[in-house]
C-alpha cells in the first residue's frame, strides 16, 4: 500500500480513529489490512537488530493470517527503501523514535520477511552501531505503543 493509499484509507475513518489509543487499532486495520483484535504483534530486540512478528490468535483464521502474509513482505520492502509512512500513520505521529535514523541508514539495515505458521515476521539486521541503536528505539516504541508486554532486553539471535 502506498503512502497516498494509506492516507486515503485513513481519511475515510471516523474522527474518533484519530486518537492514539482506541484509534490505533482502526488506523492499524486501515494500514495493515488485517483485524487488530484478532491478531497479536510482538517486537523483539536482538544483538544484531530485531524482529516484528504478527500472528493470528486463532489458527483457523486464515483470512487474517493471509492478510498478515500479504502485508509484511510489503512492509519489509518499504522499510528497506527507507519508507516508514505506515508506522507513522498507524501511530498517528511524525516522530516515531528511530525512524529518521533508520531511513537515513537504510543501506546498512536488512529487512527480511519470513512466513510463520500463524502469520509472518520481518527480521531486521544490521552491523552498524547507529542503525542498531535506531532499530532498538523503534522496536521499544512499538512495544510500548502497542502495549505488547514484550521484553526490551536485548537477546542473542
Amino acid at each position: 500500500m502506498t503512502a497516498t493509499a494509506i492516507t486515503l484509507a485513513l481519511a475515510a475513518l471516523p474522527s474518533a480513529a484519530q486518537n492514539p489509543h482506541p484509534g490505533m487499532d482502526q488506523r492499524g486495520a486501515a494500514v495493515m489490512v488485517f483485524d487488530q483484535a484478532r491478531t497479536r504483534h510482538h517486537f523483539y530486540l536482538y544483538d544484531d537488530g530485531g524482529a516484528i512478528d504478527v500472528a493470528v490468535k486463532d489458527q483457523a483464521d486464515t483470512v487474517n493470517r493471509d492478510a498478515i502474509r500479504s502485508h509484511l513482505p510489503h512492509i519489509a520492502m518499504l522499510f528497506g527503501q527507507g519508507d516508514f509512512a505506515a508506522p507513522m500513520l498507524v501511530h498517528d505521529s511524525k516522530n516515531v523514535p528511530g525512524v529518521a535514523e533508520m531511513a537515513r541508514l537504510k543501506e546498512k539495515i536488512a529487512y527480511v520477511y519470513a512466513e510463520t505458521p500463524a502469520g509472518g515476521r520481518v527480521d531486521i539486521r544490521t552491523r552498524d552501531a547507529a542503525a542498531l541503536k535506531a532499530v532498538h528505539e523503534f522496536l521499544k516504541f512499538q512495544i510500548a505503543d502497542h502495549q505488547t508486554g514484550d521484553s526490551v532486553e536485548i537477546r542473542k539471535r
